[in-house]
């Protein structure tokens, strides 16, 4: 069986990011760890963006937490293929859950970058979009190149389940760094979600 994944053109994060949040006006958007959330504090900083420190695998369950407590808002997830894979099972939750608001991105460049390259087994025989399709997230698929991205993005932006869009990305490292304080990134978060008073 051919992996569909291997037909996609390989993009690059920092552009596949800026494409993305150049189409935002209110909606959150949760960083993983590392190169992923560098990239989106180089985009376009704002405070509906949360930047995960230090824990691999998190940027898709706490969007769905943020989904399921503001319905009303669209919430993008963007994490690497070496994160999610250490928290595989989240897949099945947010099916289960399944938050008509949430779309995720999933970076795959086949490597735990930030850890010195090592392939993940995403870089092998593990399609992640085929995980999550069986997981019950039916609208997932890899997008051909930055175009199809772009589509993808905008039908996810009224869908009404969850959707998961897979990309090929490079080896090119984050652009910039994001200021690693979490009190000022949990406080501007909450502030951009409506829920608390900034400092």
């Amino acid at each position: 069986m051919s992996n569909p994944q291997r037909n996609t053109k390989v993009m690059n994060r920092f552009d596949l990011t800026q494409r993305l949040v150049t189409k935002l006006k209110d909606e959150a958007v949760i960083g993983g760890i590392g190169n992923t959330n560098f990239d989106l504090w180089a985009a376009g900083h704002r405070p509906e963006n949360f930047y995960m420190l230090g824990s691999m695998g998190l940027a898709f369950p706490i969007a769905l937490g943020v989904a399921l407590a503001q319905p009303q808002r669209r919430v993008f997830a963007l994490e690497g293929d070496g994160s999610l894979l250490m928290q595989l099972g989240c897949l099945a939750t947010i099916a289960t859950l399944a938050p008509k608001n949430l779309t995720m991105v999933v970076m795959d460049n086949g490597i735990y970058q930030i850890t010195g390259s090592q392939p993940t087994p995403a870089a092998g025989h593990t399609d992640l979009i085929a995980v999550a399709v069986a997981s019950g997230i039916a609208n997932s698929s890899w997008a051909a190149d930055e175009d199809d991205f772009e589509r993808l993005i905008a039908q996810s932006m009224t869908a009404t389940v969850p959707t998961l869009i897979g990309v090929r990305i490079d080896d090119k490292p984050g652009t910039g760094t994001t200021r690693r304080d979490p009190v000022q990134i949990r406080e501007r978060f909450m502030h951009g979600m409506g829920v608390r008073q900034p400092l």
